[in-house]
């Protein structure tokens, strides 16, 4: 048992209980016992513990007054929408039913007070009484006396009382500025990374090995420690990705110590919840099954490059595709593609010297702003207005470089740009918008027949866009 947790005024029984429910709080317990005293003695009127989100200072709290036995009100102010809910509370914890019974429709401080020393007449206590205030920083937003007179409640009710503050930021920034009690500080630090290795191994699945976990729980460190240093965070993701770290385990292709190769299955799979740290958009059994879905839809497409997941506007979509085209095709074949009635064209000189390469591989071509917005009207399968909606949404594939501008930035009256995206990427856009395209012709040229469209066929060249 640590050295810290021993003190005179309670069973050593209850200390090495609470030193089994505290890994890697054993200094701040010990700290924060002594500033409690004895049970039996006066204790400090009020104390005030902070630190970040999940360091631990409720659950220490908490197991103390638990396993101690120790007489305690716990009161959340975010559940407290008046003061009269907090003085309720208080009272139904000391007191009973009958005691917050006592206390006016809307209470005053003073009510709360005079309420208070009749009871504690009546009803003394031989333990020293706490009142655990959760998120107090809320309590700034709560009435100028309220939070000083919290502060030196044991003067005010005459009792042996001590309010706890929990709380996420510094007293700094609690201080009122026409002063008041100062309150004892303790600072709950955040985990470190060994620490959060050693508390999240505790939860080992009783299917496995620990060793097993906790190799489990330093790969999932390993990824989300540098974004995520919340217990409860990590917690959620580590129960929600296990089932997927054992696969391969229980389909029998790997055993618990081959590592590298339970880490390879993992990983695509932690990367795609680091995308949803803190947020819990869904459940986790909605969470599995968006995996499995997204398995199924992967397959088809594997390989193709990250902005294929990129959601775009559906008049976006249009654009890129148009963007494309012109990239990858000649300006001069714009009126054989995309005009019904372009008249006759001689084949013949249809084909250049230097246009037998496929355009692939030499590369996108620039092209005005003009060229794009008639191609984009062409390959729309709808009337659309050339609002400020459509230029804004340029503007966007610029900004997710899936467009790149060439001109100069102060040139405004004929913008020039570039497709940036592959053509796997207009494929797979081109099969959300439910544009279909079927391939004829022969060696020199593709006949493509766009089958939901504004127009019925045109022709490209061999390589440059078809689906």
């Amino acid at each position: 048992m640590s050295a810290l947790l021993q003190h005179g005024g309670y069973e050593e029984e209850s200390l090495r209980r609470v030193t089994g429910q505290l890994p890697c709080r054993d200094v701040q317990a010990g700290l924060l016992l002594s500033l409690m005293g004895p049970p039996h003695q006066y204790s400090y009127p009020s104390i005030f513990i902070y630190g970040h989100r999940s360091s631990g200072k409720s659950h220490v709290m908490h197991v103390l007054l638990k396993e101690l036995e120790l007489p305690h009100a716990t009161v959340g102010c975010v559940e407290c929408l008046s003061v009269a809910v907090l003085f309720e509370q208080v009272l139904l914890s000391f007191f009973g039913c009958d005691a917050a019974s006592l206390l006016p429709r809307s209470p005053s401080l003073s009510d709360f007070v005079r309420v208070y020393r009749q009871q504690r007449s009546q009803c003394p206590s031989k333990q020293t009484r706490y009142i655990v205030m959760e998120k107090a920083e809320l309590l700034r937003d709560a009435d100028a006396n309220l939070l000083p007179a919290l502060l030196r409640l044991q003067e005010l009710v005459e009792d042996n009382v001590t309010v706890v503050l929990l709380s996420e930021i510094v007293w700094d920034k609690f201080r009122p500025n026409t002063g008041c009690f100062e309150p004892l500080l303790l600072h709950f630090p955040d985990y470190s990374k060994g620490e959060l290795q050693q508390v999240l191994s505790r939860d080992k699945h009783p299917s496995y090995s620990a060793e097993f976990y906790s190799s489990y729980i330093n790969i999932l460190l390993g990824v989300f420690f540098s974004v995520c240093r919340d217990l409860r965070e990590l917690r959620h993701l580590a129960a929600l990705n296990f089932p997927k770290f054992c696969e391969p385990l229980a389909e029998g292709k790997v055993k618990e110590t081959d590592a590298h190769k339970l880490w390879r299955n993992i990983e695509p799979h932690l990367k795609k919840a680091m995308r949803t740290v803190y947020l819990r958009e869904v459940s986790s059994l909605q969470w599995e099954q968006m995996q499995q879905t997204e398995e199924r839809d992967t397959a088809a497409v594997r390989g193709l490059s990250a902005h294929t997941h990129v959601e775009l506007p559906y008049y976006s979509k249009f654009l890129l595709i148009a963007a494309y085209l012109a990239s990858y095709n000649p300006a001069r074949t714009d009126k054989r593609f995309f005009l019904k009635h372009h008249g006759k064209i001689r084949k013949t000189n249809f084909l250049k010297k230097n246009e037998k390469t496929s355009n692939h591989l030499l590369g996108p071509k620039p092209f005005p702003l003009d060229r794009l917005l008639a191609i984009f009207y062409s390959v729309v399968d709808s009337r659309v207005a050339p609002t400020a909606s459509i230029f804004s949404q340029i503007s966007s594939l610029v900004t997710l470089q899936l467009l790149t501008q060439v001109s100069h930035a102060d040139q405004l009256d004929a913008p020039k740009y570039k497709c940036a995206v592959s053509m796997d990427f207009i494929c797979a856009i081109s099969r959300c918008v439910c544009t279909c395209f079927l391939i004829h012709g022969s060696r020199r040229e593709n006949r493509i027949v766009q089958v939901n469209g504004p127009f019925t066929s045109f022709l490209l060249k061999e390589n440059v866009f078809f689906l």
